[in-house]
């Protein structure tokens, strides 16, 4: 069994258009710009900046959200260099073939 590390985001910044600066419970922040993954049902809308710009942290789950209903993992978003490649990737084939 592998050990899932938690992780609570505690607070973000705009930064720039789809950029956010997130700060984690562990102390390290990410710089992440979005534009890349907003596609599919649920991250498409995101392009749109003013709904972007709507960013919440769920007091529940400690993670950011979105008023349509879009959230990352808090453990994706920490270890963002990690998954953006695949995310990057899912993106584009549903941009290839919406559903």
């Amino acid at each position: 069994m592998t050990d899932h590390q938690v992780f609570r985001v505690l607070h973000f910044r705009i930064e720039a258009p789809y950029t956010l600066r997130i700060r984690f419970d562990d102390g390290t922040e990410q710089v992440i710009n979005f534009q890349p993954v907003l596609a599919g049902e649920l991250f498409a809308p995101l392009r749109n900046l003013s709904l972007f710009n709507q960013v919440r942290i769920d007091p529940e789950v400690h993670t950011l959200v979105w008023p349509n209903g879009a959230d990352f993992d808090p453990a994706t978003l920490h270890d963002w260099p990690q998954y953006l490649p695949a995310l990057t990737e899912r993106a584009r084939q549903w941009e290839l073939h919406p559903v």
